[in-house]
């Protein structure tokens, strides 16, 4: 049975692979592998009926809502001219310390990551502000381009995460748990990658000079700028935290919210209303047919008892649970190689999840853990969409310059995850304390 349920899985993961290497949309490759696989485990009408019955249940799940509200709440920032005041405050305060406007875009990332919930986005938003402002200052260009690219993802692991709400759906562990055990970590993160760029541009300071002066007069308007939106953060944080909405409602007032203070500052327009939507739409239909897409070959592996006997498999060699987490973070740093992160969570979770589960680990934490190891994925060559995002915004610095850059960052997010396991109470502390 272990033998045939490795085979089952080799099968499936290679025709998934050889799509995805045809250059099928992931979600197109995974509706394939798993209505094919139930087609021939059962029947035709079986796989059509499992098929019908997934995007029934899938259309009546309320939390799946929250996906679109935090991505049109991140569009609104974005089409507001929002996100440019968060990076334009963070900036005055912190341009004139070493490596002070790449350290101000690690900070203005993970703010905008606090209200849009996407890594890709967050890069394609912020390299264009932050960008022309490092180059003016004659900032190296693959450090300028690798901060942005490394920053982006922290809008994964801050919440709200759209990874963590898929995450949740797949493996029934709450959203809004999830959502708390965020936090610290992402500022945990966030204070590394700064600590990264101020020791670097001390050591190589001709790489990054100070920026321009400003007087606290400037300072201190820049903050009446950014106070909505950290009072947005706070009420969707804060009622999630306080059991006064579930996330999936915060994702609602936070979208109400976005609209009431961009109509205030008069930078509602119709024009950013109609490509606010259009981006939402657009986003949002390929999350949604990820999502499908795995439950149906989730459906398909449960059917061939191939999660069952890999957790079987693993128990028997009697690993160490730390022995098994560096087995798995070397399997995700590999993928990360090859696979894109959507891919990569697909493929992996209704598989270790199980086998992490078992060995003793809190689901809140791995999920964690599962999203740090997808911002490893963003930024590892040759795949690393964000490094791509950045190559296209500056031509000029080619992709290969700017993973070498990344490399400093890399390792720091692994000593984070060294912390975070060695301390879990790190992640876990805030959610336990919202939901003791």
């Amino acid at each position: 049975m272990m033998e045939a349920a490795f085979l089952t899985a080799l099968l499936a993961i290679a025709a998934l692979l050889g799509l995805i290497a045809l250059s099928f949309p992931i979600s197109i490759a995974l509706l394939t592998v798993g209505s094919v696989g139930l087609v021939l485990t059962r029947s035709w009408l079986y796989g059509e009926t499992q098929l019908l019955l997934n995007f029934m249940d899938q259309a009546q799940n309320f939390t799946l809502l929250a996906i679109p509200l935090y991505l049109l709440m991140g569009q609104l920032v974005f089409r507001t001219g929002l996100a440019s005041d968060l990076y334009a405050c963070i900036y005055r305060w912190i341009g004139r310390l070493p490596g002070g406007l790449a350290v101000a875009s690690v900070i203005a990332s993970a703010g905008f990551g606090a209200v849009s919930g996407g890594s890709a986005g967050t890069v394609a938003t912020l390299g264009p502000m932050c960008m022309p402002e490092m180059r003016r200052f004659n900032y190296d260009g693959g450090l300028a381009a690798a901060s942005i690219a490394v920053s982006g993802t922290l809008a994964i692991l801050i919440p709200p995460s759209i990874f963590m709400i898929a995450y949740g759906i797949w493996t029934e562990t709450s959203i809004g748990a999830l959502f708390m055990a965020g936090i610290v970590p992402g500022i945990v993160m966030t204070i590394a990658f700064s600590a990264v760029i101020v020791v670097w541009l001390i050591l190589r300071p001709e790489m990054g000079p100070v920026g321009e002066r400003f007087t606290w007069g400037e300072r201190f308007t820049s903050l009446t700028k950014l106070l909505p939106i950290l009072i947005l953060f706070g009420i969707i944080i804060g009622g999630i935290y306080g059991g006064i909405f579930d996330p999936t409602e915060a994702g609602a007032i936070g979208v109400c919210g976005v609209l009431v203070i961009a109509g205030v500052m008069r930078r509602l327009t119709l024009t950013a209303i109609r490509e606010s939507l259009h981006g939402t739409l657009q986003t949002g239909l390929m999350i949604f047919m990820v999502i499908f897409g795995g439950h149906v070959v989730s459906r398909f592996l449960v059917l061939t008892d191939v999660t069952s006997a890999i957790v079987s498999g693993m128990q028997s060699l009697d690993l160490g649970p730390y022995t098994l987490l560096v087995l798995v973070t070397l399997l995700y740093i590999v993928l990360g190689m090859v696979l894109d992160v959507w891919a990569m969570l697909i493929l992996t979770i209704p598989f270790v999840f199980p086998v992490m589960i078992s060995a003793g680990f809190d689901p809140v934490w791995f999920g964690v853990y599962v999203i740090i190891m997808a911002e490893l994925c963003a930024i590892t060559p040759p795949i690393g969409l964000n490094v791509y995002i950045m190559a296209r915004i500056a031509p000029d610095i080619s992709a290969g310059a700017i993973f070498w850059r990344v490399v400093p960052f890399f390792v720091a997010v692994l000593a984070c995850l060294v912390l975070f396991t060695a301390f879990p109470e790190i992640v876990l502390w805030l959610p336990h304390l919202a939901y003791r």
